[in-house]
């Protein structure tokens, strides 16, 4: 029987938005009337009714039904990527008027129509993919230039450096953020090791001078006791084992005052420390008021509390005072001021204070001016590395007379 007259009228009405939605799903779109007649499609006037999924559909029901085409064949270059491309899905679903069928719609695809798809556009896939590589060597390109080849070089001069010579690199102003970054933390660790390497280079040599001068003594005095001892008088024996001994004592101060200059560089901040500075300021101005030489301690109470041990603030201000005493003073003062974030404790004296050509070289170990009378030139040092391990600083400070230091203490939080 012909295509129902009302079912053709409105197919030539839907024919534009059928062919629009078949070009763009790549799909086979089939609408039929009541009878199985198609009224839109590739085969208008064919009788589709003896198809189970139409006849379904007709029925009210929607169905779907998987065939495998027996006569496929491949036609485009990329159909071999699947297995299914023989394989084609159908898909009827009925048209509805109120509750009356009054046709269906049949919708078909294979695997084909994508791979023909594919095939048409593959001019702009190419272009796509050949733009993607493109990108790719210019981020490659960039990457090597920001990352790989700062970090070949500063891995380079990492090894350099724990060889114990090589420069540091300079930073690349083209790498990446955290590479500068990077960049900058390497330089100021090389610094501090080569601050460091300095220090013991020369820590080496002020030790091995120290400990030359009474070994040699010992040495001297055991060789001519040895040569000459039936020929020495007994005051004069006496007088080279005094020798002996003294030079031994001075080792053996030597050696304690390295163990505590090590053990302050050592050191570590105690966590929670919170300090009243009073009490080890008073026992340390107690312990070294004698002989004629006074201490004031001049503290506004409350003085604030310190993060820094008490047996360490005691130390630091007796090596102060032992060193304002045997530089001849005759009286020292210890005052306390505040500012926002520290406690400054200085220790004032009225001896002949420090000769200018002696104030940068102050702190350095076994420096001293008093090697004649014992002195070992730790004291300051030792003290300045135990303010150090608290985060605090002991200076020299410019005074009108005398010697004036300053120690900065950390407030407790």
């Amino acid at each position: 029987a012909p295509a129902q007259a009302d079912a053709l009228t409105t197919a030539a009405a839907l024919a534009p938005l059928v062919r629009a939605t078949s070009r763009t799903t790549l799909a086979s779109i089939v609408l039929v009337d009541r009878s199985g007649r198609v009224v839109l499609g590739p085969e208008v006037g064919g009788d589709y009714a003896g198809l189970p999924e139409v006849r379904a559909a007709l029925a009210g029901s929607p169905e779907t039904v998987l065939r495998r085409n027996g006569a496929y064949r491949p036609r485009y270059s990329f159909e071999w990527l699947s297995r299914a491309s023989a394989l084609r899905i159908h898909h009827a679903r009925p048209v509805r008027v109120g509750d009356q069928v009054v046709g269906a719609l049949l919708l078909s695809r294979s695997p084909r129509a994508l791979f023909r798809g594919i095939y048409q556009d593959r001019g702009k896939i190419m272009l796509g993919v050949g733009a993607i590589f493109g990108l790719l060597v210019v981020l490659s390109g960039l990457v090597s230039r920001g990352i790989t080849r700062p970090i070949e070089a500063l891995s380079a001069a990492a090894r350099e450096v724990a060889h114990g010579h090589g420069a540091i690199p300079p930073t690349p102003q083209t790498a990446a953020v955290e590479i500068r970054t990077l960049y900058e933390d390497f330089a100021v660790m090389g610094e501090a090791i080569a601050r460091r390497s300095r220090y013991l280079r020369d820590f080496a040599a002020a030790v091995s001078h120290e400990f030359k001068t009474p070994l040699a003594g010992i040495r001297g005095a055991t060789e001519l006791l040895e040569d000459h001892h039936g020929d020495m008088s007994e005051a004069e024996r006496r007088r080279f084992l005094s020798a002996i001994s003294a030079d031994a004592a001075r080792l053996s101060q030597l050696v304690g005052r390295l163990l505590d200059l090590a053990r302050a560089d050592m050191a570590r901040p105690e966590a929670g420390v919170s300090v009243d500075p009073a009490p080890p300021v008073r026992r340390a101005a107690d312990a070294l008021a004698v002989g004629g030489f006074a201490v004031a301690v001049e503290l506004t109470e409350p003085v604030a509390r310190v993060a820094v041990p008490e047996a360490t603030l005691e130390a630091v201000l007796t090596a102060l005072l032992e060193n304002s005493r045997q530089a001849g003073a005759r009286r020292a003062t210890i005052t306390a001021s505040a500012t926002p974030d520290a406690l400054v404790l200085a220790v004032a004296d009225d001896g002949p204070g420090v000769p200018e050509a002696d104030r940068a070289r102050l702190f350095e170990p076994f420096f001293t001016s008093r090697r004649a009378e014992g002195g070992t030139g730790m004291g300051l040092a030792v003290a300045r590395s135990l303010l150090a391990a608290s985060h605090g600083r002991l200076e020299l400070v410019a005074s009108a007379s005398g010697a004036r230091f300053e120690a900065t203490l950390p407030l407790a939080q």
